[in-house]
């Protein structure tokens, strides 16, 4: 595992080099997000956190101009997203409204953890503490902030970072 994470740091530069599969299956392309904060978050739909889902759609219609908000499902903590993409999809449009890119359930931390979050975890040597950890990237998509998930969405060190 960590040589895993360390192979990946060392032959991925930024987050750009990146591609994921997005809910309804298109791949996804991250050099789209280049000038762009970007906001990575494991979400999950039955958790005591999932009404975050409503402070990251916030999040994105009010700042979508500076950042974007990506939503990885994962089941690593107590199998809390037991759904399928399409399940998924579903449970989020209708209790949140989410707009904002979702992706393929993953696994963020693990011997199976997605290359994505072996980077991010590299960059900050933080794997995520529980569904809605949050990843901040800059523009450039070199650096990247580690915020637990107890912080909210819209919490003033995320916000910040924003103006």
């Amino acid at each position: 595992m960590i040589i895993s994470a360390i192979s990946i740091a060392q032959t991925t530069k930024t987050l750009y080099d990146f591609k994921a599969t997005t809910l309804d299956g298109k791949e996804f392309d991250f050099s789209t997000l280049k000038g762009k904060k970007v906001l990575i978050v494991n979400t999950a739909s039955k958790c005591g956190k999932t009404p975050q889902y409503a402070g990251l759609e916030k999040l994105h219609e009010q700042y979508g101009d500076k950042i974007s908000v990506l939503g990885f499902p994962a089941n690593n903590f107590l199998w809390q997203e037991p759904g399928t993409s399409e399940e998924i999809a579903a449970f989020c449009e209708r209790n949140y409204g989410v707009q904002f890119q979702l992706f393929e359930k993953v696994s963020v931390k693990g011997s199976d953890q997605h290359p994505l979050f072996q980077w991010l975890e590299s960059k900050t040597g933080n794997h995520p503490d529980w569904n809605f950890a949050k990843y901040l990237v800059n523009e450039e998509g070199t650096h990247v902030t580690f915020f637990n998930s107890s912080v909210q969405p819209l919490d003033e060190s995320i916000i910040s970072q924003l103006r």
